[in-house]
């Protein structure tokens, strides 16, 4: 029993998107408990959903294998906290979300003293380092997938974990009626306007590698579209000042805003967006784009001997065929992109083509309901279930 009496959850979100989909859950669980109480690590989204924080998830976010070195400190002492957490104070659950490295090692720990272990949106076995799958088994009591072909994943290892397709949380985030002539008049564009999202990413490693090539490509593609304009929605790990110190002196057009990425793709005919989430929520809402990726050369030197996938971007993954181009490391060059960004802004049947595959991506990810459906396991999963409420 926890030393609360109420139930009493941990939950670890060491990113900005596990964030997002950690407050969401947390909200689900109180709509059936009110009275439940949630400590963890996670960000300003699930600060707000009543998350006691023991460590920011911008503490813990790292990009490659070297940069988790510049974090290390941090990410450790986190671990430690939350381990004395898990002994002391007796969680009725641990649910965990993504960040694989840090979670895995964390479930050790839970399966040590007693915690049952619900695993939220599955750490990317299917790309590397598929043996841990075994481990994971070990130490997690049921894993919560996202993506469609993870659940077949998981039953081609033969490892004895249980396993349920809950579908992709970020259904539940699409606005269900935005008016793109009032989100253009919002944001100060025009009819005749064409428009780019520049997403380099939710993290400062990424956003400082990333941005001021997409800002040179967009400089290129301006050159020969007319009426260029582009539009930056801030993540909420990142500082608009940052961003705005890193735009001043550009000649384009260009509108920042942290209102969210919907609001921003909502008046966007192609987005630059780098690897990650990102890539599912453009193709939700259907504008082509182009994927972009950089990391250190020995980060990337260690990712392409171990990582086995066809594709990087989530939405080639899911769609099983490339298409989102894909530009990676030496690729990532202004002129490169901005050829391939023309390429389709300038061939109305690509672009036509390229909606029509993305709504089939957006399809496969099941309808709203992810958040409630990973409450009522997660429920199920405490002492005494549901029957106790």
């Amino acid at each position: 029993m926890n030393i609360f009496g109420s139930r009493y959850v941990l939950i670890v979100a060491g990113e900005a998107s596990g964030d997002l989909h950690g407050a969401n859950l947390v909200k689900a669980m109180k709509d059936i408990d009110r009275d439940i109480m949630f400590r963890g690590i996670g960000g300003d989204k699930m600060v707000l959903a009543g998350v006691d924080i023991v460590t920011h998830a911008s503490q813990m976010a790292a990009v490659g294998l070297t940069e988790v070195f510049s974090r290390s400190g941090a990410i450790l002492s986190s671990y430690f906290s939350l381990r004395s957490i898990l002994k002391k104070e007796q969680p009725d659950l641990l649910i965990l979300i993504d960040y694989p490295g840090f979670n895995i090692s964390l479930a050790g720990a839970a399966k040590k003293f007693g915690v049952p272990v619900l695993y939220y949106i599955s750490p990317q076995l299917w790309a590397w380092r598929s043996g841990r799958v075994h481990k994971l088994a070990k130490r997690v009591g049921k894993m919560a997938v996202i993506l469609p072909f993870e659940k077949e994943f998981y039953a081609k290892t033969g490892a004895d974990l249980p396993v349920e397709y809950v579908g992709h949380p970020l259904m539940d985030q699409v606005p269900l009626f935005m008016n793109r002539v009032a989100m253009e008049r919002e944001f100060g564009f025009k009819k005749e306007d064409t428009v780019i999202a520049l997403m380099p990413g939710s993290r400062d490693e990424e956003v400082s590698k990333l941005l001021p090539v997409l800002l040179e490509a967009a400089g290129i593609i301006s050159s020969r579209v007319p009426n260029l304009k582009c539009i930056i929605p801030v993540a909420p790990t990142i500082s608009q000042d940052h961003i705005k110190r890193m735009i001043q002196g550009s000649r384009l057009d260009i509108v920042t805003t942290g209102k969210g990425v919907y609001r921003a793709l909502k008046v966007s005919d192609l987005a630059l967006v780098a690897s990650g989430t990102a890539t599912l929520e453009t193709a939700i809402m259907g504008v082509p784009m182009i994927v972009t990726y950089r990391m250190s050369p020995i980060s990337y030197s260690i990712a392409k001997r171990v990582v086995k996938v066809p594709y990087v971007g989530l939405v080639n993954l899911v769609a099983e065929e490339e298409v989102a181009p894909e530009l990676l490391q030496e690729d990532v060059r202004p002129d490169v992109i901005a050829e391939s960004a023309l390429a389709i802004l300038c061939d109305e049947n690509r672009k036509r083509e390229i909606k029509d595959k993305l709504a089939r991506v957006t399809e496969s990810l099941g309808g709203p309901g992810a958040s409630k459906r990973t409450a009522q396991l997660a429920f199920e999963m405490m002492k005494g279930g549901l029957s106790t409420l």
